[in-house]
């Protein structure tokens, strides 16, 4: 089950919200721990035991490690390894096993030998995101961050709540520990969750979707013979979708937990207004570089190592990065070419990077940007570096070749979305704060009636859409 569905925003919804505020505010989180635990079980019934076991393991080593005096540093650093390894295990199994084993059989194919027989693995939906909230919560406790709670229920709750069960943000458990035991449930909190909600469903299915379309009808044609606009048109058009795909998913999950009190994270920031590389990953899906730089870069040496060591951590965390996206050349590829740039630009400094002017840094980050997009977007590298040159193949651009693209490939209303996108990603932040899009809550009465009509119509507009088309797809799902 998606949120972009119909089933979730007239069936799943409705009925949860009624059974939530229905139950005394004491059952609420049980009303929620079940409703979230139905969510997962609709989507993944073989998983859902692994996922509430696992859980339950992660809760009591983390009693375990808590109670561990200070002074026993070496018990409690195991302790904690031994957490981390399992967690990791697990992880490592499920998402990476079916690329080791046939990375190991096409090596033993070269040598002559026979192949490792392998049933393949099935890949739980949501594993990396729900990983990530465990370890960070042993870790959590290991440093002293947050205490941990002593009610199952709320661990429990915390790990599979649905909002950010499948697809994050990734939370961490010190940022929502008080809202488990007391949170405030307010009709502008409630208005404002829905108002965040229907605006991550009309980015998903008016702007993402429609875009979608068009980057998979081209990149699935023959690359080596891809006229040059159909290439540079595929690519614009998937760098919007992943934008919008996953922006509109976090705008649903915060509004969802805004519903029920909960108060989440940003998880982006306009990322495509960035003027460096550097800047769009501070605004780019915040919870996973946040979780990086604390548990991975930071741990490394961070910015207290020698200028060469900390480009090193700095590339190293961003190949880690793209492994986490998927188990796959493309995405470590994806991850060394993120930290790479980033590492570049840390050795040219801030103040040459500054001295740029606006619109020239604009520009190169993204188009920087779209073409780390084509090694995520396709199978291969041979297929990534295909595709790349497709688009300078400057022989291929006539006017036969233009002539393609319209209407067979895209249409008036895809045009529509693709400006859409354009002008949403691209509006200045001034307009953006001047029109109050930044507001939780509406500071003025005629704030409040726009997004009320706004969302009206984005509701409207969204489940025609839904209702007459089978095209739905979920990004982040596979990662």
């Amino acid at each position: 089950m998606v949120f972009s569905s119909l089933l979730f925003i007239y069936a799943f919804l409705p009925v949860f919200l009624a059974c939530y505020y229905l139950a005394p505010r004491n059952w609420r989180n049980f009303v929620a721990l079940a409703a979230s635990l139905a969510f997962y079980i609709w989507g993944e019934p073989v998983f859902a035991i692994w996922l509430v076991v696992s859980s339950l393991f992660d809760f009591y080593l983390g009693q375990c490690l808590f109670r561990l005096p200070s002074k026993s540093a070496g018990l409690r650093r195991a302790v904690l390894i031994f957490g981390l390894v399992v967690n990791l295990s697990a992880l490592l199994y499920c998402k990476y096993s079916n690329f080791f084993i046939a990375q190991t059989n096409a090596l033993l194919g070269w040598h002559g030998a026979l192949p490792i027989s392998w049933t393949t693995v099935a890949l739980p939906i949501g594993i990396s995101f729900f990983t990530f909230h465990k370890i960070s919560y042993l870790l959590d406790i290991y440093r002293g961050t947050t205490r941990p709670t002593s009610n199952l229920f709320d661990y429990l709750l915390y790990i599979c709540l649905f909002p950010q069960l499948v697809a994050g943000p990734i939370i961490r458990y010190h940022d929502i520990a008080n809202q488990l035991s007391t949170r405030e449930h307010t009709l502008p909190y409630f208005l404002s969750g829905t108002w965040r909600f229907i605006l991550g469903l009309g980015r998903k299915v008016l702007i993402a979707n429609p875009l979608g379309l068009v980057a998979d009808r081209i990149f699935t044609l023959d690359a080596n013979s891809l006229p040059l606009p159909l290439a540079w048109l595929g690519i614009l058009c998937y760098t919007f979708q992943i934008y919008f795909d996953f922006a509109g998913y976090s705008d649903m999950a915060i509004g969802l937990a805004r519903m029920i009190g909960f108060d989440f994270l940003e998880n982006f920031n306009r990322p495509y207004t960035a003027r460096s590389i550097t800047e769009f990953w501070r605004r780019w899906h915040i919870s996973l570089s946040n979780f990086m730089r604390d548990y991975l870069y930071i741990p490394l040496g961070g910015n207290r190592v020698p200028a060469w060591r900390n480009r090193l951590n700095l590339w190293l965390t961003f190949l880690a990065s793209g492994l986490w996206h998927g188990a796959s050349w493309n995405f470590i590829f994806w991850g060394a070419y993120h930290g790479t740039l980033l590492s570049l630009e840390r050795f040219l400094g801030s103040q040459r990077l500054a001295r740029i002017p606006a619109w020239l840094g604009h520009l190169s980050t993204f188009l920087l940007i779209m073409v780390s997009w084509v090694f995520f977007r396709t199978d291969t590298m041979a297929h990534a570096f295909t595709y790349l040159e497709r688009m300078v193949a400057w022989d291929s651009l006539s006017a036969q070749n233009l002539s393609i693209v319209w209407p067979d490939i895209i249409s008036r209303r895809t045009v529509f979305a693709l400006l859409l996108a354009a002008l949403a990603s691209f509006i200045p932040e001034r307009t953006w704060c001047r029109w109050g899009w930044g507001e939780p809550i509406p500071s003025h009465l005629s704030g409040g009636l726009i997004r009320t009509g706004l969302a009206a119509v984005f509701l409207f507009l969204s489940s025609a859409a839904l209702a007459n088309q089978n095209y739905n797809p979920f990004i982040y799902f596979r990662f």
